[in-house]
């Protein structure tokens, strides 16, 4: 996804229209002001998601997890929800 830096002085007149392409589009923008980023403007869905990668690299024994399903899946070593669905169904 693009990242669309826009200035301070620009952002003000767009607002609505930035604040519509942030919420209907997932769009993401770098504020600047003299040239510098000062902020970052994206939905809350987009953050939220954001926030929970982070919090998931940060987690040693989830990232191992995740490794090691991922050579699982790679192997072969997984059923199909069907197959999970029928087990569910007999209990």
């Amino acid at each position: 996804m693009d990242i669309t830096t826009i200035t301070l002085k620009e952002l003000r007149p767009k607002l609505p229209q930035v604040i519509r392409d942030v919420d209907e589009k997932l769009g993401r923008y770098i504020i600047t002001k003299h040239g510098k980023p000062i902020a970052v403007m994206m939905s809350v869905d987009d953050y939220e998601a954001l926030v929970e990668t982070l919090d998931i690299l940060a987690d040693r024994r989830m990232l191992t997890k995740l490794k090691e399903a991922g050579h699982e899946v790679r192997e072969g070593q997984f059923r199909s929800l069907n197959e999970i669905r029928k087990d569910l169904e007999r209990v």
